[in-house]
């Protein structure tokens, strides 16, 4: 791994900010560090059948909003960095990802699926705000009609509305806003860094305005904390544009459960044995389990009920849900056409 740059982009200078309003993050208390990296692929393949995707794309590596009980804390250590602290304050930019993502479009193997940003961590973290790459790669995925879904907790997302429109007007597209906390106070203390949940559903009603099919994803599903909150999410998602919703339950992978936990106490320490004990409910007796949802069917029953409460209100209000990977319709993908050379 490259050293940190020894003075890296300060994304929340306003001379890098189109709009004032699309970094509402402060900036940290904590020791940033920034590496540059030359990746040597940009496209990860999933087999899980858990994840509504098959190809992934992650401009950066760790993730500045510190969620508490983020999944891809433990890819960090594959880099020699920790799961905790680092995962949050030591990021790595993928400086050639937009070069690396042309090579696999232009390879002839390449056949169009959609391509998830971001399978692992968030492409519009405030170093996004710097180094646009994720804006550069919409840009390319334009020229290509590169079917593409987008995740993210970020209200930056509206800073490229022009360019998501132009893409969902010739390609597949999808919009995911991950808002699963019910007001802006619980979502602060257990994603202390991420765009505040008021501003997320404001770029969600904004993607919607500029025809962008947008939806809302409630992940993760913490016992005790949001559960009861699935059907206000869901009709908030619906009065702000969502077209359809997807859910997922926590899970605690080794690495990150000691983060939850610790963090749990913290900032809510009234609630935090109620909450482990109806993570165990859901688990199956277990916090420290990392398997995805449909490996734990039939485990808990309070995890059915909550599926059954989503689905009812999915159903209700008119949403349509995203499942896992099926195959895909004919895609929008078609390679420019290169001038050629008259000498």
């Amino acid at each position: 791994m490259p050293p940190p740059l020894a003075n890296p982009p300060n994304p929340w200078s306003a001379t890098h900010l189109e709009h004032g309003d699309h970094l509402d993050v402060p900036p940290p208390l904590a020791r940033l560090e920034i590496h540059e990296e030359r990746a040597k692929s940009i496209l990860a393949r999933n087999d899980s059948p858990d994840l509504g995707f098959r190809w992934s794309l992650n401009p950066y590596r760790g993730c500045y909003h510190g969620c508490a009980y983020c999944y891809a804390r433990p890819s960090h250590q594959y880099w020699g960095f920790g799961a905790g602290s680092d995962f949050e304050r030591k990021l790595v930019a993928k400086i050639n990802a937009v070069e690396l993502l042309e090579e696999a479009l232009d390879d002839p193997s390449w056949r169009g699926e959609s391509i998830a940003l971001s399978g692992n961590t968030d492409c519009y973290q405030p170093i996004e705000a710097t180094y646009r790459l994720t804006r550069r790669v919409l840009e390319l995925a334009l020229r290509y009609k590169q079917p593409l879904g987008v995740i993210t907790k970020s209200s930056l997302v509206r800073r490229d509305v022009d360019v998501l429109a132009e893409l969902a007007r010739v390609a597949r597209l999808k919009v995911t806003m991950s808002a699963a906390m019910p007001d802006d106070d619980l979502g602060r203390a257990l994603e202390p860094y991420a765009s505040p949940i008021s501003k997320r559903f404001e770029a969600m009603r904004a993607l919607a305005d500029a025809g962008i099919p947008v939806g809302i994803s409630l992940a993760p599903i913490i016992p005790g904390v949001n559960d009861d909150a699935v059907p206000r999410l869901l009709e908030r998602a619906r009065d702000h544009g969502a077209q359809f919703a997807f859910m997922t339950m926590l899970r605690l992978p080794r690495e990150v459960l000691p983060v939850f936990d610790e963090r749990l106490g913290e900032v809510l320490p009234l609630r935090a044995e109620k909450v482990r004990a109806g993570i165990r409910a859901m688990r199956a007796g277990s916090m420290n389990d990392a398997r995805f949802g449909s490996r734990m069917r039939g485990d808990g029953e309070r995890w059915r009920i909550v599926e059954q409460l989503f689905r009812l209100h999915v159903e209700r209000l008119g949403l349509a849900t995203s499942e896992a990977v099926v195959e895909e319709p004919a895609t929008t993908f078609e390679r420019p056409r290169r001038q050629l050379s008259l000498f």
